[in-house]
């Protein structure tokens, strides 16, 4: 099957920023029929990085020279991902005759959710991605004494106040901010801290749980949008005020588009403007939006951006961990034995009474569309 006959059931997951964000980019920008366009979207996003941070970067030398934008060209690592992916979505459109606008759905994470909705025509793309534009040296000035530490357990699901309770308590006694970035799953969080608040978060988190809290620190510096720390310069506030300038289009996106600020089909009505400023400083709810995904019965995920990464490690989590709890076995042959596998997993045993379809998990196929597109040049 097509990618053209698996749109009506298929999502468009697009991707935001991470440490390496080119993917396979350069070899786009070095095609004879995709090159043109990504280069002319690198220059675009480049001329506007630059009206807004002073710099005169040359996001197309980095591309070609495959440079991986750091901190310090946070803004232009945010252009590069925008350029991108409005460039695949040209590409899709003017080299090949696929609309991908005919999918059953979209959402995005993080910087993604704006290109879905800007790409998919809820509000002017140049506008909006100003924004995230402004607010990126002062995010990269608070990344550098940020850590991300990965908060999970492996049986029963995490109680979700009971982490933003712990979190507000250690910000309450100074020494750092702690807020919750992103719900990846019922049993895994993403935490962003300051200072010395994550060495307090363990023991924060097993007094008030009374459970194994596991925490893996990530090395890298993250910015910490999605998290009350980017309180610290404004950037809400300034965001809801650049918001209220943003042409809105009154028809909203041609497709539906579920956000990850509230696990639901959004930027459709008045609460856009609203929406956009929680953007900025409330957790990323990806796991309400995979289960709103399963809920449409969509049999495919086609992902946009370079080298996607959450999106896909989070269906594939999800994939293998229902795989490892039912044997594989078909729906038809679930039994007994299956079950007493699943409550090993006490976290995924408790919503499948109710979500049965989540046991789709491992049918859903994944298409990287750069992949396809460097696997299918044009005729």
């Amino acid at each position: 099957m097509g990618l053209e006959s698996r749109l009506p059931t298929s999502a468009l997951a697009v991707r935001g920023y991470n440490i390496t964000n080119l993917g396979r980019t350069p070899e786009l920008l070095a095609h004879d029929a995709y090159g043109p366009i990504v280069r002319s979207h690198l220059q675009h996003a480049g001329d506007l990085c630059n009206s807004i941070t002073g710099r005169s970067s040359d996001l197309v030398k980095l591309v070609q020279d495959q440079i991986e934008p750091g901190l310090d060209l946070y803004a232009e690592a945010i252009a590069i991902i925008s350029a991108t992916e409005m460039a695949q979505f040209q590409i899709t459109r003017e080299l090949h005759g696929l609309n991908l606008f005919r999918a059953n759905c979209a959402f995005g994470y993080s910087l993604g959710e704006l290109i879905a909705a800007s790409a998919s025509g809820a509000f002017d793309s140049d506008a909006v991605m100003r924004i995230p534009l402004t607010m990126a040296d002062d995010c990269a000035e608070l990344a550098r004494d940020t850590t991300m530490a990965i908060v999970f357990t492996r049986g029963a699901a995490l109680d979700e106040d009971a982490v933003h309770e712990v979190c507000e308590t250690i910000s309450c006694e100074g020494d750092g901010m702690i807020g919750v970035s992103a719900v990846l799953s019922p049993n895994t969080m993403l935490i962003l801290g300051r200072g010395n608040s994550i060495s307090r978060l363990k023991q924060g988190l097993r007094k008030r749980l009374a459970r194994k809290i596991n925490i893996r620190l990530n090395d890298s510096k993250w910015p910490p949008l999605h998290s009350p720390l980017v309180r610290a310069k404004h950037v809400p506030d300034r965001a809801s005020m650049m918001m209220s300038q943003v042409p809105l289009s009154p028809d909203g996106p041609q497709l539906p588009v579920f956000s990850l600020v509230t696990g639901r089909k959004a930027y459709h009505d008045r609460k856009t403007r609203n929406l956009l400023r929680d953007w900025s400083d409330q957790p990323q709810r990806l796991w309400d939006v995979v289960g709103q995904i399963f809920a449409r019965d969509i049999n495919t995920l086609v992902h946009i951006g370079p080298e996607p990464n959450v999106i896909p490690a989070t269906f594939r989590r999800l994939a293998d961990n229902v795989r490892q709890s039912t044997g594989d076995w078909s729906f038809e042959s679930l039994g007994i034995r299956a079950v007493q596998k699943m409550a090993q997993r006490p976290w995924l045993a408790s919503l499948l009474p109710k979500q049965t379809n989540l046991l789709r998990a491992p049918k859903i196929r994944h298409i990287v569309l750069e992949n396809w597109l460097l696997r299918h040049p044009p005729k």
